[in-house]
Formats: structure tokens, sequence, C-alpha cells
């Protein structure tokens, strides 16, 4: 039996959401610092710069990590290296190469508590039920999940166009039914979603965070023909068809 004391409670601590085994917290003030630094904490503060982490509570869910992003564990807490055999493992280090995500990403079981690294980014909580089962993240968002959650590599509809945008030729692709924790460079109240039904978006550079699996998604150029791509000043965008969800950042990090 542990006890937890001067963590959720601490007046300088707010919890900003909670959904699933995850909690995100965020630091109101850093009162860790020095008078050469006490100025440049304040203005950050003011600014929304602020530390946030991500409790998990074992006891709702097995958690998979991005490697490292653990700080601390307290109470019946292991953990593994979520891989079930060699081909398993061939299969997430092909993954890991194709989407730039960790290979490993170890897995923590038990009944205890865990906590993550602090950041000063924007932590995204979403639900993948709420994206009909199926969830394509952008590259460098995947903090945790539900282990339950299945990962996998997911190709863009034209090779030669995303390698020519240089948007790379994979996402991380999430599906099942579970939680997942998103490192996001911007707060959640300033993202922008766009529900399509049989229709189209384009978007000039890789401002979407998050988009449904149902989603077809291609590099294109903007326009139909190279000089009306030159004309258009815009190139080559990234286009999403079909019917589904887009979370989308209003300005590039």
């Amino acid at each position: 039996m542990y006890q937890i004391k001067n963590l959720l409670e601490n007046d300088d601590i707010r919890i900003l959401t909670e959904l699933g085994p995850f909690t995100v917290i965020e630091y109101l003030r850093d009162l860790s610092v020095s008078p050469a630094n006490a100025a440049t904490a304040y203005f950050a503060s003011e600014m929304n710069v602020r530390r946030r982490q991500v409790i998990c509570d074992l006891k709702k869910a097995n958690i998979t990590l991005q490697a490292g992003a653990m700080q601390w564990t307290v109470g019946n807490v292991n953990a593994t290296t979520g891989i079930k055999g060699v081909g398993d493992l061939f299969g997430k280090a092909i993954r890991g190469k194709a989407t730039g995500e960790s290979a490993i990403k170890p897995e923590y079981t038990g009944d205890g508590t865990l906590v993550l690294e602090p950041t000063y980014k924007y932590i995204l909580l979403e639900d993948v039920a709420d994206w009909n089962g199926s969830l394509i993240l952008e590259d460098g968002l995947f903090l945790a999940c539900d282990s339950k959650l299945t990962h996998k590599a997911v190709m863009r509809s034209n090779l030669s166009s995303a390698v020519a945008g240089g948007e790379g030729l994979f996402n991380l692709g999430l599906s099942g039914s579970g939680v997942v924790a998103l490192e996001c460079p911007c707060p959640r109240e300033e993202l922008i979603e766009i529900y399509l039904q049989d229709d189209v978006l384009k978007i000039d550079g890789n401002m979407a965070i998050a988009w449904s699996g149902s989603l077809d998604f291609t590099v294109e150029r903007s326009g139909k023909t190279l000089i009306g791509s030159a004309a258009s000043g815009e190139g080559l965008v990234n286009v999403f068809r079909g019917t589904g969800k887009v979370l989308m950042a209003p300005v590039l990090d």
C-alpha cells in the first residue's frame, strides 16, 4: 500500500483533463528558480509556457509508452518490452524505421501509478473510439496509450508526391478501443476540428495533428498542372478525402 502526497493536492498544480487511465496535470508556476532566471520563469508562466505531466493509473489499463517517457513509478508496476517474439520484434523495428517513432515502446503493467517526464508541450487525450476505432498521427506526437490499441505503419497513397513534398511515406496508426496521449505544439483550445462527409480537405503544410483512418491521405499538386501549381504559389498540399475527422493546428510549429 502506498500514498502520494503533495502532488494532486498541491496548490501550485491543477488537473487539466482526465480520460481513461490518464490524468494530465499542469504546474501553474515554476517555483524552483534562482534570481538569474526568475524573470524568464515569470513571463513564461504568463504566456502559458508551463510544465505538464501525465499520471497513469495502471489499475485502469496497461500502458504503452514512447521510449524514455517514464519519470517514476510507485506500487506494483512491471515494465516489459512489449515484444511477443522474433517476428513481432522485426515488425516493430520496420514500423519504427518507417514512422520515425521508437521501434520498442515499453509496456507497463500492474496496479500501481506511473508518472511520465514533464514537458512544456500540450497534452491531448484522445479516445480512439471517437475516431471510429482508427486514428492516424502526425510524426512525433505519440506519448502513451492504452496497451489494447494496435499500432501499425500507414502508407501514403501516392509515394512519389510524398517524397517530393518532404512529408515522409508513413504515419503511425492506432486502432481498437482505448485512449492515447499526444504531445502537441499547441493547446486543445486552438485546434480546429474539420468533419468531412464524402468531401475533400487540402492543407498547405503538415498542420494536421491527427485524422481518421477512414480518410484517404495523399500529397498532391495544388493545381491540376505544374503551371497551375506554380501560379498559385502553393506547390504541393496535403489532401484528405472521404468521410472522417481531421484535427488541425492553426499554424505550423
